[in-house]
C-alpha cells in the first residue's frame, strides 16, 4: 500500500517502508506538532529547490491518443469487470505497487520510477488536451473538444521553449521530435509547434532509418521531415539553400523570412554537418543494442533519442504511436474499439522494450541522473468499458517521470476506486510542466518574448515534490 500525508496543497510521497516505519499510524493519526514538522519540511524542501538543475536534458514520450491508466499505471483490480478490464495486475519492484499486466519490464524498473496518479483537467478533444499537456498552458475554450490548427497565436511546445532557452551544443537542434509530428485526421496540430515563439524555434521532425513502422497512416503534412533511408538529394537541398540565401535580402523587419530562413538552415545542418550526421546515424550502434531497443520504429526512435541528448539536444520528443489519429484506425492509443488487443499487441509491447531499454542504457551511460525521462499522454480513458473501448477522458489520468533528479519508488496522488476523479492532491498540466522546468533548472518566474514583443510568463503551475 502507498500512502501521502497532505504538507500545505502538496504531497510528500511515501514509500511504503517509510510509511510502516512509525512517521504516523495513519493520515489522520498524525499529532498537530509531527503534522506542522512535515509541512515545514515539505515548505523547506520546495524553497530550497531540492533537484533544481539538475537535469540537463529531457525525454519525453508522447502517447498520441490518450493512454487508458486502468490498463497500465493505476490498474483498479477491485473494481466491478466493466471497469477493471481484461488485464490482470503485476507485482512491481516496490511491494504495495501495481501495474496492469502488460507493463512487466516497466514494473521491474519502479524503484526509478515516480508515478503520478492525480492529474486532470477538462478538454475532452484530442488536440487541445494535447495542448496543455504539451505547452504547460490551456489552450483557447477548453471546454470546446473541437481540435485547434496551429497558429502564430499558440503557445509553443515544451520543446520548442527549451530551445529558446538553452543552447544546443555544435549546432545541433535545441528541439527535435521523432518520428512524427502529431496529426488528427489529416491536420496538424497547436500544441504541437513553435506558435508565437515563430519556426525558428520549431521542432525538427526526424525519422529514424529502421524500424518496424506503426500499423496506421503518420502524415508528414510538409514538416520537415528527413527520412534517412531515402538518402540525401544533393541537388534539392543546395537548391533549398540557395532560395534561402536569395530571401536572406528580403526587408530585416520580416520576422517571418527571418524565421523561415533560420529553420531552413538548420535543416540543412542536419543533413551536412558531420557530427550532426553521426548522431543520427544509428548503424553506428551495436546490433545488441538494437535488440535491447527493438526493431521497431518506437524503440529506435528512443535509441535515436538517446543519441540526441547525449550528443547536447535539450529536448527529444518521442511520439510512441502513429502519428495520425485516423477516426481511431491505427497503432495509436485511442482505443474507443479493441481497446485490450490493441494494448496487449500493438502499443504496449514496443513502449516497454522501448523504454525500459533507455532507462537501462541511459543509467549504464552515467546519463541517467542528467536526463529527465517523461511519459506523457493528453488524457486517460473512461473508467466504464463502452462496448469494447474506453472514450476519451481527462477528468483522472496518469503520468510517469524518471531520471534527472527524481526519486524513484514512489506514487504520487492517488484516484478513487474506479480510477475516475483524483482522490487526493490532484494536479494538472502546469505543475507536470513546472515539473518538468524545474527538473532542467529553469526558473518558473521566466518569461519568453512572443513575435509581438510581448513578456508571456513561462509557467502558471507548481513543481510536484517528486525530487530526491
Amino acid at each position: 500500500m502507498n500512502r501521502s500525508i497532505s504538507l500545505h496543497g502538496r504531497q510528500a510521497p511515501w514509500t511504503r517502508r517509510r510509511w510502516l516505519g512509525g512517521c504516523g499510524v495513519g493520515l489522520l493519526g498524525l499529532s498537530l506538532p509531527s503534522y506542522l514538522a512535515l509541512r515545514s519540511q515539505a515548505t523547506e524542501r520546495a524553497a530550497t529547490g531540492t533537484g533544481f538543475g539538475r537535469a540537463r536534458a529531457c525525454i519525453v514520450l508522447y502517447c498520441w491518443g490518450g493512454v487508458s491508466h486502468l490498463d497500465t499505471w493505476d490498474p483498479k483490480p477491485h473494481a466491478p469487470a466493466e471497469v477493471r478490464g481484461e488485464f490482470q495486475t503485476i507485482a512491481t519492484a516496490v511491494p504495495g505497487i501495481r501495474f496492469g499486466e502488460h507493463l512487466p519490464r516497466l514494473a521491474r524498473q519502479m524503484k526509478r520510477l515516480a508515478v503520478v496518479r492525480s492529474v486532470h483537467h477538462h478538454c475532452t478533444g484530442h488536440g487541445k488536451a494535447m495542448y496543455w499537456n504539451r505547452t504547460g498552458h490551456a489552450p483557447p475554450q477548453p471546454e470546446v473538444a473541437a481540435n485547434l490548427p496551429p497558429s502564430v497565436n499558440d503557445w509553443p511546445t515544451l520543446g520548442a521553449q527549451l530551445a529558446r532557452l538553452r543552447q544546443a551544443r555544435r549546432g545541433l537542434p535545441g528541439t527535435v521530435q521523432l518520428p512524427y509530428p502529431l496529426v488528427d485526421n489529416g491536420t496538424l496540430q497547436a500544441g504541437d509547434t513553435a506558435g508565437w515563439l515563430g519556426s525558428a524555434y520549431a521542432p525538427l521532425v526526424v525519422r529514424p532509418n529502421r524500424g518496424k513502422p506503426y500499423g496506421g497512416i503518420s502524415r508528414d503534412l510538409g514538416s520537415m521531415v528527413f527520412r534517412l533511408a531515402d538518402g540525401v538529394d544533393a541537388g534539392r537541398l543546395s537548391a533549398r539553400r540557395d532560395l534561402s540565401r536569395r530571401l536572406d535580402h528580403l526587408p530585416a523587419d520580416n520576422a517571418g523570412v527571418r524565421d523561415w530562413i533560420r529553420f531552413q538552415e538548420q535543416a540543412a545542418n542536419l543533413l551536412t554537418n558531420p557530427h550532426i550526421q553521426r548522431t543520427l546515424d544509428l548503424e553506428r550502434e551495436p546490433p545488441s543494442v538494437h535488440d535491447r531497443y527493438g526493431e521497431h520504429l518506437c524503440g529506435q526512435s528512443l535509441l535515436l533519442a538517446r543519441r540526441l541528448v547525449e550528443a547536447g539536444v535539450p529536448l527529444v520528443t518521442v511520439v510512441c504511436a502513429a502519428g495520425d489519429l485516423n477516426g481511431s484506425v491505427g497503432d495509436h492509443w485511442d482505443t474507443h474499439g479493441d481497446n485490450f488487443n490493441r494494448l496487449k499487441n500493438a502499443l504496449l509491447p514496443p513502449l516497454e522494450q522501448g523504454s525500459s531499454a533507455l532507462l537501462d542504457d541511459l543509467a549504464d551511460r552515467g546519463l541517467l541522473d542528467t536526463t529527465l525521462v517523461v511519459w506523457l499522454t493528453e488524457f486517460g480513458r473512461t473508467p466504464r468499458i463502452m462496448g469494447t473501448g474506453r472514450d476519451h477522458y481527462p477528468f483522472c489520468y496518469s503520468v510517469a517521470f524518471a531520471g534527472g533528479g527524481i526519486r524513484g519508488g514512489q506514487v504520487y496522488g492517488r484516484s478513487d476506486s474506479q480510477g475516475a476523479r483524483p482522490l487526493d492532491f490532484p494536479c494538472g498540466p502546469g505543475d507536470l510542466h513546472a515539473t518538468i522546468l524545474h527538473a532542467l533548472g529553469i526558473p518558473l518566474d521566466s518569461t519568453l518574448i512572443d513575435v509581438q514583443g510581448r513578456p508571456q510568463a513561462l509557467c502558471d503551475g507548481k513543481p510536484l515534490p517528486l525530487f530526491s
